[in-house]
């Protein structure tokens, strides 16, 4: 008997109707071969551009959306030039982030042998590690409430027991099921700073509590500095890395980075009970309507929420379909034929898709 999941779709501001349109295509096409699942895609209007006409960011009914679905696909927010009126930009995926309590960020990095990267890989090696961002807390906490008089500003950093555990807990649970699969030797690595600050002791006290609880699971730290050389110098030694948001932040653009581009790059953020996928990209609004995007970062973000529904609800199928789609984006980028401006080819958004339906196919 089919499983029908309901998907809430944002597509944003942008470039962002240009990439959602061929995943949710891709992702139709997919359910449409199984007799395990199906999906529903419903849209849920928000952004800049939805603001600027509105005066509403995230309307209550596309909260309502949100919540209401099994699954959150979302694409590019924000435009440069439409802000609030204390000069911050509209972020409705941090809103989001902090409403549905989703605290763990993944972003994934993979390098696969043929990949055009910055790196100079030796012969044989590829890259394959996740990061984990906490996502509701740590110095983004006090988000667009920062403390500013004419001489000194404050912002404050917050780490949580509660939303800590949580981390922690699923970045091991995320090491388990790569080891189990063959993808990895299983391993978790903090990342802080608990050498200057006391939050980041803390940070890291309890990230040994919950690594004493998983002996079959490699435990180490390292700082954030540090961190971000080895990620240059030696990414293939690198797992599961989990840390702070402001350091996730930062970390996972140099992960994007190490793949080629932004236009890699995906993401998801997952809470208890909900979970938001998208590119890590912005919305790019200097080539939007000229189906010059590149949709892989969604289309790998769409391959993400497939793999987490099916573990979620137990439906292997999704899983193995979650697998091929994000091995036949690999693909594409390896080969190299197929590849938008970002990635130094000439394709279009919609000839760069058909490509990844084509190694599906």
């Amino acid at each position: 008997m089919k499983h029908t999941f309901d998907i809430a779709v944002f597509e944003g501001d942008g470039i962002g109707p240009e990439i959602t349109q061929p995943t949710v295509e891709i992702l139709q096409k997919l359910a449409g071969q199984s007799d395990a699942y199906e999906l529903t895609f419903k849209d849920a209007p928000a952004g800049a551009a939805h603001y600027a006409k509105t005066g509403a960011s995230l309307p209550e009914a596309s909260m309502d959306i949100a919540r209401q679905s099994d699954a959150i696909l979302l694409s590019a927010m924000g435009l440069p030039n439409v802000r609030y009126d204390d000069g911050t930009e509209i972020s409705p995926q941090i809103d989001l982030r902090k409403a549905l309590v989703l605290f763990a960020g993944v972003r994934p990095v993979t390098i696969k042998a043929g990949q055009t990267t910055p790196l100079n890989l030796p012969a044989g090696r590829e890259v394959d590690f996740v990061l984990i961002r906490e996502s509701t807390e740590g110095l983004f906490h006090t988000q667009g409430r920062g403390e500013v008089t004419k001489d000194e500003a404050r912002e404050t950093l917050l780490i949580t027991r509660d939303i800590s555990e949580k981390l922690f807990k699923f970045a091991f649970d995320l090491a388990k099921t790569r080891k189990s699969t063959g993808r990895s030797p299983g391993k978790v690595t903090c990342v802080d700073k608990a050498n200057v600050f006391r939050a980041f002791a803390f940070f890291r006290e309890m990230f040994d509590a919950e690594a004493a609880k998983h002996p079959d699971i490699a435990a180490d730290h390292a700082y954030v500095d540090a961190t971000a050389l080895w990620m240059v110098q030696k990414p293939w030694d690198f797992d599961v890395m989990v840390t702070e948001n402001m350091f996730g932040d930062i970390l996972s653009d140099l992960g994007a980075g190490l793949m080629g581009g932004l236009g890699l790059a995906p993401s998801a953020d997952i809470g208890l009970d909900h979970a938001v996928f998208q590119p890590c990209h912005g919305s790019a609004p200097d080539i939007a309507g000229q189906n010059a995007a590149n949709p892989m970062a969604m289309i790998l973000s769409a391959a993400m929420m497939l793999d987490w529904l099916g573990l979620r609800y137990d439906n292997p199928v999704m899983v193995a379909d979650g697998v091929r789609l994000r091995e036949a984006v690999e693909t594409v980028v390896a080969k190299g034929a197929i590849l938008t401006r970002d990635l130094g080819g000439t394709a279009s958004t919609t000839q760069a898709a058909d490509a990844v339906w084509g190694a599906l196919a």
